[in-house]
């Protein structure tokens, strides 16, 4: 069985990729599997200069799912690039995915131009959707007008795919879809997370310090799916596909949607062997469904 997939070029081995803020830079888990098995990963949301993210808690578990509001916590990129990346090199021999955050077209064009000089780096995720911090980050995934100037800002100093990470949060996801499409983007991945929040109610206040934050986990993924399904039809560039993928029957399914390759998130939270045992999965879900080569099943519900 061929489980091969290719974005903008880049092939993978197998669709599944860790997505970004649950992967960390990938060592921590090369201490417990061979990171290698994926077919690539999504590394830690960076931007200009170092964060230290949101106050604590940050993170409250509900039903289903989860809520956090960490905030972007990373070093910067001069540190991602002068520490992180040689540390990954040691144990992930496949190209990374570089996920690129910021607050201003100004910020995200810095750290891609950066970032894009990396021989790791296969393909760069622009993150206009992370709800979770002030002043950046999904104001600039909410109109279409600014998620295609950033677009065209990254793409204007960078010579690797660049794929625009989308909110759900909005009216129409497929209008700013097809914006960044006309902007000269590569590729786009959804969805990011949910807005969610929860109340203690003893002590009558919210249990996370920022009030609100990234609603993920399984509850998600039919929204996932529909936002996926919506864009495959509105966009004619590649789809990552991620929001409350847990096993490979939900890979199969977001493929079906429309996604060329699939992003684990909350689940790598939950249990770290959570990829890996979806990989080693995907063989038996295939024979079950019929499917010899995973690329005829991209966008398979259309069809139908």
């Amino acid at each position: 069985m061929n489980t091969q997939v290719s974005l903008s070029g880049l092939v993978l081995d197998n669709p599944v990729i860790p997505a970004s803020g649950t992967f960390g830079y990938g060592y921590e888990f090369a201490e417990l599997y061979d990171i290698n098995i994926l077919g690539s990963f999504s590394f830690k949301g960076t931007t200009r200069d170092p964060r230290f993210g949101n106050p604590t808690p940050r993170i409250a578990e509900c039903e289903s799912g989860m809520i956090n509001s960490v905030g972007l916590q990373n070093p910067g990129i001069d540190k991602v690039i002068a520490e992180e990346l040689p540390r990954l090199r040691a144990c992930f021999h496949k190209p990374v995915i570089a996920n690129i955050s910021g607050f201003s077209v100004d910020e995200y064009k810095y750290c891609c131009e950066r970032i894009d000089r990396e021989e790791q780096v296969g393909l760069i995720e622009v993150n206009v959707s992370c709800p979770n911090v002030h002043g950046g980050g999904m104001s600039f995934g909410t109109s279409p007008e600014m998620a295609a100037e950033v677009t065209r800002a990254v793409k204007s100093v960078t010579t690797k795919p660049v794929y625009i990470k989308l909110s759900p949060n909005v009216t129409d996801i497929t209008a700013i879809a097809k914006a960044c499409e006309e902007a000269g983007a590569d590729g786009i991945s959804l969805i990011n997370t949910l807005m969610g929040m929860r109340i203690d109610i003893k002590r009558k206040k919210p249990v996370i310090a920022n009030k609100m934050g990234g609603f993920s986990g399984p509850a998600i993924f039919p929204v996932a799916l529909r936002c996926v399904y919506q864009v495959y039809e509105a966009v004619n560039i590649p789809i990552i596909g991620m929001g409350g993928v847990a096993s490979a029957e939900d890979v199969i399914e977001m493929m079906l949607a429309g996604a060329t390759a699939v992003q684990v998130g909350a689940a790598n939270l939950v249990d770290p062997f959570a990829s890996k045992k979806i990989i080693e999965d995907l063989p038996r879900v295939m024979a079950a469904c019929g499917i010899e080569n995973l690329t005829d099943c991209i966008g398979g519900a259309h069809h139908g």
